[in-house]
């Protein structure tokens, strides 16, 4: 197996950057991390990408592992749709699923249970599982499910869990990037922010529909917004006189609103407020408490989780959960382990390790992000004492 922490050749990575507009964080990182996880199952080695966004790393471990299976998930049918098609070559070896990632378990549950009765109606003759699914497909009961490549990963997956799962969280570059989405504050756009265009509410409709106290609690709670508030007010004020609908306008009330001496420090002024509303559309923090305990639940013995976190309450969550699953539940002063206490997992990270100075100079989007990475230990393996972060 090529080692995964050999980088791909320079020009080949500066080509597929400049064909994708996509530079994957820490991607080497990722790799190392997972590769012990990886090189154990051999041919039976399954990875959940539990953010596909454009695919950059998720085609970079199906070229680093020859031997891995791929699934990758995203809500967003454009991002979908361009990753596919990159990804094309790796059919046999990779499954797209268009669903919020902590709606795998539903997802795997979903694809045996129709594979199952799509057999029974064939007369019990095996039927064709690999398949290509257009990306805006949709089931009867009107669930987005969308599939690409071999779905017979993720019949596997189902049965036999899965080797490892990466996710890198937040908002991808491909969404940033795509002025019209309404998720950057430097260009006028529709004040839109979801993640899966076919999601019920926009950032339009937060700040036209929600009381005073409804918003200024979103904007203090997911972005730490001091003057929450007053923005607040100030937005109410405004939408009498016309509902909200591009981000301009948005941003200019946040100039007026904000004092002088805030917006001098801290990034743009507008910072704050545009990821507190994009959490609460895609309704991100919730994702992610869901996904934590559904993902560990499916490693299987040997396995890693590693997730990429770029606010500080995404990187709770991550933490916590960490620490909570990697922490023996035998009371304190104990000598050993009790009966079904024992932790059975360990944290391999030590803290949040974050990206160099080199890639940050290279890519400024990884300035920010935290990784942490845990293990599901062996089970002869569960009884070993851990630390208060969870490392044997």
């Amino acid at each position: 197996m090529a080692n995964p922490t050999e980088p791909v050749d320079a020009a080949q990575s500066t080509s597929e950057q400049s064909q994708h507009g996509h530079v994957p964080v820490m991607r080497d990182r990722m790799a190392e991390l997972l590769a012990p996880a990886v090189e154990a199952a051999g041919a039976h080695g399954i990875l959940v990408d539990g953010t596909l966004g454009a695919g950059g790393h998720t085609e970079y471990f199906l070229q680093r592992f020859p031997d891995v299976r791929v699934i990758g998930l995203d809500r967003d049918s454009n991002a979908l749709r361009s990753a596919t098609k990159r990804l094309a070559q790796y059919r046999d070896r990779f499954c797209a699923v268009q669903c919020r990632f902590d709606e795998l378990a539903d997802k795997l549950a979903t694809s045996v249970a129709t594979a199952a009765v799509s057999s029974a109606d064939a007369g019990g003759v095996d039927v064709q599982k690999s398949q290509l699914v257009d990306a805006e497909t949709r089931n009867a009961e009107s669930q987005t499910v969308a599939y690409f490549g071999n779905t017979e990963i993720l019949a596997d997956a189902f049965h036999a869990g899965i080797s490892g799962a990466l996710f890198d969280l937040g908002v991808s570059s491909m969404q940033l990037d795509q002025l019209e989405r309404g998720f950057a504050y430097k260009a006028d756009a529709p004040l839109d922010m979801r993640m899966d265009s076919a999601g019920p509410i926009t950032a339009a409709d937060i700040l036209n529909t929600y009381s005073h106290g409804d918003l200024a609690r979103v904007l203090k709670t997911y972005g730490d917004e001091k003057f929450a508030g007053k923005i607040a007010s100030a937005v109410l004020r405004e939408r009498e006189k016309q509902p909200f609908a591009t981000s301009q306008r948005l941003v200019e009330l946040l100039y007026a609103t904000i004092p002088a001496p805030a917006r001098r420090s801290g990034g743009h002024p507008a910072k704050r407020t545009f990821q507190a509303l994009r959490i609460e559309v895609n309704q991100e923090l919730a994702a992610i408490e869901n996904a934590l305990p559904m993902i560990t639940d499916m490693l299987r013995d040997g396995g890693r989780a590693v997730f990429m976190s770029y606010q500080s309450l995404e990187d709770r969550l991550v933490k916590k959960h960490f620490r909570d699953i990697s922490q023996s539940k035998t009371p304190a002063g104990l000598p050993m382990d009790l009966p079904g206490t024992a932790a059975k997992f360990r944290v391999i990270t030590r803290g949040a390790e974050q990206a160099s100075e080199e890639e940050i100079v290279e890519n400024p989007r990884a300035a920010s992000v935290r990784v942490r990475a845990v293990e599901k230990l062996q089970e002869e393996k569960t009884a070993c004492a851990v630390d208060s972060e969870g490392r044997s």
